[in-house]
């Protein structure tokens, strides 16, 4: 009996301790990632962009919201709304003047948000909200489909020539859904027109601002019209060697300035509910003997699961031009998502990641921010939107500016 009593007893504290163990081992994944601040520049609150295909608004919005308070300006909650209207308006016009041969739809790209601004000033988010059509939030879908629809209409209808009412019709449209558009408005006890609140509320200049990517399929050093399906408007960005595109960034980053970001959020290393994004190493060639040994004994399913796993850092990927290129080129690397880089971080092994604002409100681990590894950011961009002022002197001589 005493035997059985220490036997019980040896296995009941064996198994506390096992029970301890595995606590502990949970609590360890749950703070796998622990990151130290590098840089970590102002911003303003996390938006929601709900069902709706404007990221590229939203996420250029934050980007000159930014700019505002860079410049010591009390930051505007810029209207999304107010550049997703004149786009689709200057989209429809673009896209029945090509016989429907252009992509249309809601996705558009940074140089937009510049291209409203320019052309026709800016609303603040109190003034043109965007929800006239029943919804709390921004749900696009019918709005995008009916669109889409009457445009085709348009173009393929059978009296060989078109009316002088159908922009009207599409104006019609958009009045519905988002709203029409003020003439004048009222902001802080003042009467602006949207020209007006641009110029002097705002005081940016569309044209202090320039994108930058990196591809081999074009020169270096010149610009060209990047080829995704969301540049309805033609824009151009300008195209520098892959170091050199990272040295931008953080030479932004370290001067203060925050950068628009462009990029692919397809992949099964960028997680938004885990708040990070990374690019795990695969090739048992490339990992060390220990690593490898270790991993061999892996099954596909158990490797898969370690890798996605988001419990901690692995060992990324070592990107390259040609990596990179490629992936571009396969249609692996698309022009997904926009987010807005805001700072730099390390994890516990010193890798680096980019702080980055997104547009998916805050319920994720890191309040609607997620943590974006170097190898990431190398692999999946498409391009980034800064300040002219940020380009280093050297790469600044190599490039040729208009």
């Amino acid at each position: 009996m005493r035997k059985k009593a220490l036997l019980f007893l040896f296995v009941f504290s064996f198994g506390i301790i096992n029970l301890a163990s595995a606590q502990d081992d949970k609590k360890e994944k749950k703070d796998g990632y622990k990151f130290e601040t590098i840089v970590d520049l102002e911003t303003t609150s996390v938006k929601d962009q709900n069902r709706s295909g404007t990221c590229w608004s939203f996420s250029g919005v934050s980007f000159l919201e930014s700019e505002m308070i860079r410049l010591g300006k009390d930051p505007v909650d810029f209207s999304e709304m107010f550049i997703v209207r004149h786009c689709y308006a200057d989209k429809a016009d673009k896209y029945v003047r090509l016989h429907g041969n252009l992509n249309f739809g809601a996705g558009g790209a940074f140089h937009d948000v510049l291209y409203v601004l320019k052309n026709y000033g800016a609303l603040p988010e109190e003034a043109y909200s965007g929800l006239e059509y029943g919804e709390d939030n921004h749900v696009h879908g019918e709005m995008d489909e009916v669109l889409k629809n009457y445009v085709d209409g348009v173009i393929e209808n059978k009296n060989k020539r078109i009316s002088t009412a159908w922009d009207e019709g599409l104006d019609g449209i958009l009045d519905a859904y988002l709203g029409e558009l003020p003439q004048k408005f009222d902001y802080k006890g003042e009467e602006y027109t949207p020209r007006a609140f641009a110029d002097k509320v705002i005081g940016l200049d569309p044209d202090d601002y320039i994108q930058v990517t990196s591809f081999t399929h074009h020169p270096f050093y010149q610009p060209f019209i990047i080829e995704v399906p969301d540049n309805w408007l033609w824009g151009q960005v300008y195209n520098v060697r892959m170091e050199e595109m990272m040295e931008v960034i953080n030479n932004s980053l370290e001067k203060g300035y925050t950068v628009g970001w462009a990029t692919d959020v397809s992949e099964k290393g960028f997680s938004h509910r885990n708040g990070v994004a990374v690019v795990p190493e695969e090739d048992v060639k490339e990992l060390d003997d220990t690593e490898r040994s270790r991993w061999e004994t892996l099954t596909p399913e158990e490797r898969q699961k370690q890798l996605y796993s988001f419990d901690g850092p692995v060992k990324e990927k070592n990107i390259t031009q040609e990596i990179r290129q490629a992936g571009f080129d396969n249609f692996e690397t698309t022009d997904d998502h926009g987010m807005h880089i805001v700072g730099m971080v390390k994890d516990q092994n010193g890798t680096v990641y980019y702080k980055v604002k997104n547009s998916w409100n805050t319920d994720n681990k890191f309040d609607g921010y997620l943590y974006a590894s170097e190898s990431f950011v190398k692999l999946k961009t498409i391009s980034i939107m800064v300040n002219k002022d940020v380009i280093p002197r050297g790469l600044s001589d190599k490039m040729d500016w208009e």
